[in-house]
């Protein structure tokens, strides 16, 4: 997609973070801006902003966990723009924990919101785009941890691969059609966002008053903060780069070149049939037992 100007761009989880970097970005590219985010309050401060700057957007309150809010966002935007033509499936949370440890409401909550928030959005708006007839270009935002399986992160690192699987599918079903529209999936690293706070927005028919996390997970957030917030790489740094992916159609957005040996790692322990190592300690590690 080469020509931005007077097109209308889609992203969820728009209210902070990648969302509203990826925002200005389009924003900046003359597109029109349908923003959604289950913190309205938060997200008409984001719509404010951008229309001081001259920029044309609407904000819409969706938990994209819900068909209903994104089947009511997708007409929202047509009413208002009369066409879709950039979607980015961007919303996501990250509860931590071991395998054992994450309970059914988290499970629920991170699948729900990464996971079936990029599942409406491909069921939604694709059929949209193709009955449109021309180009589009449809961005799920997945992560490193769609490449690889780091420990502590079992829940998240479930639904990111699905979203990986999800857009490679949809890239394909996409390109048997002969359709114009192409898809990507994001996978960056640790780059400074809200993600390490995302517990503030889980549902309440989610919420866990009564539960008491353990040692290691208190430890599993405290490090993801750290993480997060000595990110090297800017939201508006991973913005660009997807930005950059839209207009050249890359599909694979790796936004950190230094995570890519671990992503070899994984795929030599697949394709030699060893036991898996772990990504964020390397082979030198010694924890092999094959």
């Amino acid at each position: 997609m080469r020509d931005f100007a007077g097109k209308v761009a889609v992203i969820t989880g728009a209210a902070g973070g990648l969302g509203k970097s990826l925002a200005r970005r389009f924003a900046r590219a003359g597109m029109k801006l349908a923003l959604a985010d289950l913190d309205a309050d938060v997200l008409a401060g984001v719509v404010t902003e951008l229309d001081d700057a001259g920029a044309v957007a609407i904000g819409v309150r969706a938990d994209v966990r819900k068909a209903v809010d994104v089947e009511a966002l997708a007409a929202r935007t047509l009413e208002k723009f009369g066409a879709v033509h950039v979607v980015c499936n961007n919303a996501g949370v990250a509860p931590l924990g071991a395998a054992w440890e994450s309970t059914a409401a988290d499970w629920e909550w991170v699948l729900g919101v990464n996971l079936w928030g990029a599942i409406h959005g491909v069921r939604v708006f694709t059929p949209i785009m193709l009955e449109q007839g021309g180009e589009g270009h449809i961005v799920n935002t997945a992560s490193v941890a769609g490449l690889i399986a780091p420990p502590g992160m079992a829940a998240y690192n479930v639904s990111k691969h699905a979203v990986v699987a999800l857009t490679e599918s949809l890239h394909h079903d996409l390109v048997a059609r002969g359709a114009k529209v192409r898809c990507s999936v994001v996978c960056p690293a640790y780059f400074p966002s809200g993600i390490a706070e995302s517990e503030r927005v889980r549902p309440t028919e989610l919420a866990e008053p009564g539960r008491s996390k353990t040692d290691a997970q208190r430890a599993l957030e405290d490090n993801l903060r750290k993480a997060v917030m000595a990110g090297k790489l800017s939201a508006d740094a991973v913005a660009a780069r997807v930005f950059d992916a839209v207009r050249d159609e890359r599909f694979y957005v790796l936004t950190h070149p230094r995570i890519k040996p671990a992503i070899e790692w994984r795929m030599r322990d697949i394709l030699e049939e060893r036991t898996p190592i772990d990504p964020m300690r390397g082979p030198q590690a010694g924890q092999r037992t094959d």
